[in-house]
């Protein structure tokens, strides 16, 4: 069952296309990320779904009724916000029932729902405390809990992660998807951090310049990507790119040169870094840099002038400038056409 079904959704400003003509599902209970670079609509699509921002042309609708025109506290969805929306003279208390008061739902109503969605974040014991007392968590923990007794079951997020520092963002990441399982929410979550995007979604929607490059779960996103777009956008260091045409194929294996040669219109190569492998005989590489992690090691190699990355998840001895070669699996093998779209047989 779908919780939330877009079609033909656009925005414009004049002459500027922010949004253009966006179609997707987000199912009943799923966590959906949408992702992409700054710019490429998805705060914007996210403001048309909670009614802050007038659609252009396209549908909305949420829980099989259509909301499109309706204003934002009519649509039976509840928000967490980059900035986090507290008001500085309100205790946790206060600022997570704020929206109950003014619905005018009952004290004692007010009283349960709060203690219900403080002990869900972990804030029972700073229900006193001012946000100017609070760390970002725990300001963040404010957030989630105003969105939880809301009692809706769609939430929408908007990068709120983007203001922590990394390890609180991994903790928060955690928090966030626990809490949307247990709880059964649907969420939309926009972000521009990939790493956000993989571990935390059932489904990412992968946007740039105002379109859908790619819907899908993570994995099949990471191991299949559609473009070149998709494929350097997700995934650290991105896959590499080679050049076909600056590439002799000889130097390759059988089997990867038979995959080469059934895509005659294909000139551009995709290997993840991971895929590369150093070995006695392949494409010969010159070592540039190296970049040595603990758990694994970032080699930048060369050929033909073209820069790219193998990862190892160890540290061989091998050193800067060393001249070596290196081989993948085929089946790891990415090809791309002229228009940059994936090669498919």
């Amino acid at each position: 069952m779908s919780s939330i079904e877009v079609k033909g959704l656009s925005k414009s400003w004049g002459e500027i296309e922010a949004v253009k003509n966006v179609s997707f599902v987000v199912p009943e209970k799923s966590f959906t990320v949408l992702l992409g670079p700054s710019g490429c609509g998805k705060s914007t699509i996210l403001k048309m779904l909670s009614g802050l921002e007038s659609v252009t042309s396209g549908s909305i609708k949420i829980e099989n009724r259509d909301v499109t025109n309706l204003e934002a506290s009519k649509r039976g969805v509840s928000m967490v916000f980059q900035s986090y929306a507290l008001f500085p003279h309100l205790n946790v208390k206060e600022n997570i029932q704020f929206g109950l008061k003014v619905r005018k739902v009952p004290a004692a109503e007010r009283e349960k729902r709060v203690a219900e969605a403080a002990n869900a974040v972990g804030l029972s014991d700073l229900l006193d405390r001012k946000p100017s007392n609070l760390s970002g968590g725990q300001r963040q923990r404010v957030a989630l809990a105003r969105s939880i007794v809301s009692d809706q079951s769609v939430c929408l997020m908007d990068e709120p992660l983007s203001n922590l520092d990394s390890k609180l963002r991994a903790e928060m990441r955690d928090e966030i998807r626990d809490l949307q399982q247990r709880l059964g929410l649907t969420v939309v979550y926009v972000t521009h951090d990939q790493v956000e995007a993989m571990s935390m979604a059932d489904q990412i929607i992968l946007l740039n310049s105002g379109q859908i490059v790619q819907k899908g779960a993570p994995e099949e996103i990471y191991n299949y990507p559609n473009s070149i777009f998709s494929a350097q956008f997700i995934g650290l260091p991105p896959m590499n790119i080679l050049n076909l045409k600056k590439i002799d194929i000889t130097d390759l294996s059988k089997e990867n040169q038979k995959k080469i040669e059934i895509s005659k219109n294909s000139i551009n190569l995709g290997i993840r870094p991971e895929h590369l492998n150093f070995s006695k005989k392949g494409l010969p590489v010159t070592v540039k840099g190296i970049d040595y992690f603990g758990g694994e090691t970032v080699f930048k190699i060369s050929h033909s002038g073209q820069d790219f990355f193998l990862r190892e998840p160890r540290q061989p001895k091998i050193h800067l400038d060393d001249k070596l070669n290196i081989s993948w699996d085929p089946k790891d093998m990415h090809l791309f056409k002229k228009n940059n779209q994936r090669f498919t047989s």
